[in-house]
């Protein structure tokens, strides 16, 4: 098995309102290049790993600025498909403040990935010296094509002795290709095809609820606090319906305000049925990082499940531990930076793991 990490899935171009402004009164856009899985292989390489992304894009200039963008930070894109139908997905951004959440418009119909049948891609050569694979339930909320893909990624994937993840993403106004069923219905149906070729899910509370049926008691994601004691239960939930699940990674987000969140994940081992939390306090309980200004959370989640691959995948982090400790202190760190990549480096994600939170200049 090589270490190798391939992720599949929509790279866009991401159109966002400068500052705060709201979509209508703004009359420019900033214009950058990201989607899940491109951010989790970015998180990644920037960490010092090796990243493979794999998607379809059109053979025009736009395309070629999403794969600059991506070839940028290191990333392996020699398998992307290049087509002559279909176009590139688009999605606007307009970001909140304090009481105002930020809202995201998504222009995604007929892009190239969501029209290219799963038989179009070369797995073999995708997965060769690869030892993982991450996927996203974005990917195949596209369309029927999209998911048809996922689904072979994770089979061919699990052929080739790959560990697979998948991070649940439920997108309420992506699931609509089935027009027979609702949104949740057709990502249970579709998501629950997946999984059994899955070994770890990453997910929220929200995300168990939607994609599983699976709710952590009267928890209320809205409301700012979480009972945070109910995760372990859902994460062998989770394990119970799926058993080939090994791990189960769970972010747990108190949203305080647009600005101003609680910040902090659980790692549950089916093996050993132990539950780890992050971060820590110095007695060894939960306590979570506040983030009080945010800059961007837009790919928070994303940074997390690069955190925890990366972690999973490089032997000094990989106890279980230690890994959600650096995925969740890389994803904090995530907030401070703008667009969909988390540009902080492993000393970086490292120095926060060991207590340095102050934010001073280093020099």
């Amino acid at each position: 098995m090589g270490n190798i990490v391939v992720t599949f899935g929509e790279i866009m171009g991401r159109m966002a309102a400068p500052q705060n402004l709201r979509l209508r009164q703004t009359r420019e856009l900033e214009v950058t290049y990201a989607g899940a899985e491109a951010s989790v292989a970015a998180s990644i390489c920037n960490f010092g790993g090796t990243a493979r992304y794999v998607t379809a894009l059109p053979k025009h200039a736009l395309a070629e600025a999403t794969m600059d963008a991506v070839r940028s930070v290191g990333i392996d894109t020699r398998y992307v498909l290049r087509t002559d139908e279909g176009r590139l997905g688009i999605y606007y951004l307009e970001t909140g403040a304090n009481q105002r959440p930020s809202n995201v418009i998504y222009d995604r119909a007929d892009s190239a990935i969501s029209i290219t049948p799963a038989n179009k891609y070369d797995w073999e050569s995708i997965f060769e010296g690869a030892g993982w694979l991450h996927l996203s339930g974005i990917t195949p909320a596209l369309s029927k094509n999209a998911a048809e893909a996922t689904l072979v990624a994770a089979m061919k994937a699990k052929d080739a002795g790959c560990q697979v993840s998948i991070d649940l993403n439920f997108r309420g106004k992506l699931w609509n290709w089935d027009a027979a069923k609702s949104s949740r219905e057709l990502a249970q149906e579709t998501m629950r095809t997946i999984l059994p070729f899955v070994d770890v899910v990453i997910a929220n509370e929200e995300d168990c609820h939607d994609v599983l049926g699976i709710r952590a008691g009267d928890t209320d994601v809205h409301s700012g606090a979480l009972e945070v004691g109910r995760y372990p239960d859902v994460a062998s939930q989770v394990v119970a319906q799926f058993p080939n699940i090994s791990k189960v990674a769970i972010t747990l987000r108190e949203s305080l305000s647009a600005t101003h969140n609680n910040w902090g994940a659980m790692l549950y081992n089916a093996s050993t049925e132990e539950a780890f939390f992050a971060p820590l306090d110095s007695e060894g309980n939960y306590q979570s990082y506040e983030i009080k200004n945010i800059v961007d959370r837009v790919g928070g989640g994303d940074s997390f499940a690069g955190g925890l691959i990366f972690a999973l995948t490089t032997p000094e982090l990989s106890a279980p531990q230690t890994a959600v400790k650096y995925a969740v202190a890389a994803s904090c760190l995530k907030h401070s930076i703008k667009g969909d990549f988390n540009f902080s480096t492993r000393s970086e994600v490292e120095a926060l793991m060991g207590g340095s939170a102050s934010g001073r200049v280093v020099r």
